[in-house]
């Protein structure tokens, strides 16, 4: 029971993380109908932005508390990937809004391999230990436990998550995300600026990008150019998974995928009678991938952003 308890705990905090990802896919997609591989690559950049400020600021400024560095270095996570995501799609997706569809996705995957080379150039292909800048504490949680930082990443995934529901439902830009998404030429009649909510919906997807890389350095302690690839591409199946173009539907493909592959990695062993062990469980995202694609196309909450309305 306290091995079952204590994967939980990990799938949550995994799935956070997928979650804050897959948001990213589904707004966009959402509003556009673009999958925007090269998301994952943003959530890299984020976490490589971090781990440079945190080691300047350790250098220069020694004493300082390890909260307040990764703060400071999440908030210039935020601000690089903004920028990233704003210039990528000014540069590589706004010229193809009326190619074949094909077309921007190809893109997509080609900005992806792009961004892992530069990422590469600037900051070398080796792995880089992310600094410990929380307490190591454990906490005991009825015989499993869980750790401060992802402590954290719980309540700061639930938090964003809350924030962006009410963005979407409650705001003036939220309305114009919704209205853009039904129908841009209509929107734009109305008085919506299509092409100010698509940057907006690129923005703010950096920024949950960049919020789901700092803590995957921080819960993992290690960074390099080549990290964002395999979560963008499970964030996309938790996406596709609670039906592209949903909110909640990311948000839950996100946690459920998080929970698969936990649940299943710890106990694949057990159930392969030792042919297949925990290292294998990359495989459950694209088993559920393959299985709702077969299934049910449209995800467990299939539907676009607009039908929400």
């Amino acid at each position: 029971m306290d091995i079952f308890l204590q994967q939980i705990i990990n799938g949550l905090v995994l799935g956070s993380m997928y979650a804050l990802v897959a948001l990213g896919y589904t707004m966009v997609y959402g509003i556009i109908s673009l999958i925007n591989f090269a998301h994952g690559e943003v959530l890299m950049v984020g976490a490589l932005t971090s781990w440079t400020v945190v080691t300047f600021l350790q250098d220069t400024v020694p004493g300082m508390p390890g909260w307040l560095m990764m703060l400071i270095s999440l908030l210039c996570a935020i601000v690089v990937c903004a920028a990233l995501n704003f210039t990528i799609e000014k540069v590589a997706y706004k010229p193809l809004r009326s190619a074949p569809r094909l077309a921007p996705l190809i893109t997509a995957i080609g900005m992806s391999i792009l961004l892992q080379t530069l990422a590469m150039i600037v900051w070398k292909p080796n792995p880089k230990p992310y600094p410990l800048l929380l307490p190591t504490e454990v906490i005991p949680v009825f015989g499993a436990v869980i750790t401060v930082t992802q402590v954290l990443i719980l309540v700061t995934t639930a938090t964003l998550l809350i924030g962006l529901l009410w963005l979407v439902n409650k705001t003036k830009l939220g309305r114009a995300m919704r209205a853009t998404a039904e129908n841009p030429r209509v929107a734009s009649l109305m008085g919506v600026r299509p092409d100010m909510v698509i940057s907006a919906t690129f923005i703010i997807g950096a920024a949950l990008a960049a919020v789901a890389g700092v803590m995957w350095a921080a819960n993992y302690g290690t960074v390099q150019h080549s990290m964002g690839f395999l979560p963008g591409l499970k964030a996309f199946t938790a996406a596709v998974f609670g039906g592209i173009g949903n909110l909640t539907g990311a948000m839950l493909g996100g946690v459920l995928l998080g929970l698969i592959e936990a649940i299943g990695s710890g106990y694949l062993g057990d159930l392969t009678g030792g042919v297949l062990g925990s290292h294998y469980a990359d495989i459950f995202a694209f088993i559920v991938l393959i299985l709702v694609l077969t299934l049910r196309p449209s995800g467990l909450l299939g539907e676009r952003v607009a039908d929400r309305a």
